[in-house]
């Protein structure tokens, strides 16, 4: 029995949700978003709670209960504080920078790499080595995210490369000297 999809979703003030069918729209102070609800899964609205329900207790109908409370509960979440992530940029030389709403990557290639977000995302570089990601759609945040840290993802050796703030790298040792 999934526990996170029996759990009602409450809808802040300032916060409104529409149902039309299986599409849910979620409008708020930070803006909008809309997701498609699997046709398993039913969508009821009383006063200003969400419940989700599901018509059996199949692996698959499960799973989607669970998935799609998260998904609605992420949307409430970024209308109305909005999502961010933090990328931290090491090794020597290494840097970013905005060049208008594009980030212009120097990180050991023999050219500058461009990166234009998507719309609804915005960056942020508060320091050379440092690029802050926001926007309203988690998912999105994540992806575009996830994206730059692939541009040069940190090596094991030194450290060097693009990671996520909190993300710990796991060092290996290098070559010892010879007899």
């Amino acid at each position: 029995m999934s526990r996170i999809g029996k759990k009602p979703i409450t809808v802040p003030k300032g916060v409104t949700v529409s149902l039309n069918g299986q599409v849910v729209k979620v409008k708020g102070p930070k803006g909008e978003l809309e997701t498609i609800v699997h046709s398993n899964i039913s969508v009821e609205m009383k006063d200003s709670e969400i419940q989700l329900k599901r018509p059996n207790d199949f692996k698959e109908n499960k799973a989607l209960h669970g998935l799609s409370r998260a998904l609605i509960q992420n949307m409430i979440n970024g209308v109305t504080n909005a999502y961010s992530k933090t990328l931290d940029i090491v090794g020597v030389g290494y840097r970013a920078e905005m060049k208008g709403k594009n980030l212009l990557l120097n990180i050991g290639y023999s050219h500058p790499i461009y990166f234009m977000p998507p719309d609804g995302v915005t960056l942020q570089t508060p320091q050379q080595t440092q690029i802050v990601i926001s926007g309203i759609d988690k998912q999105l945040v994540g992806q575009v995210a996830a994206k730059i840290r692939s541009i040069r993802e940190p090596e094991p050796y030194k450290g060097k490369g693009i990671k996520y703030s909190d993300e710990q790298i796991i060092r290996k040792a290098g070559k010892t000297a010879g007899k």
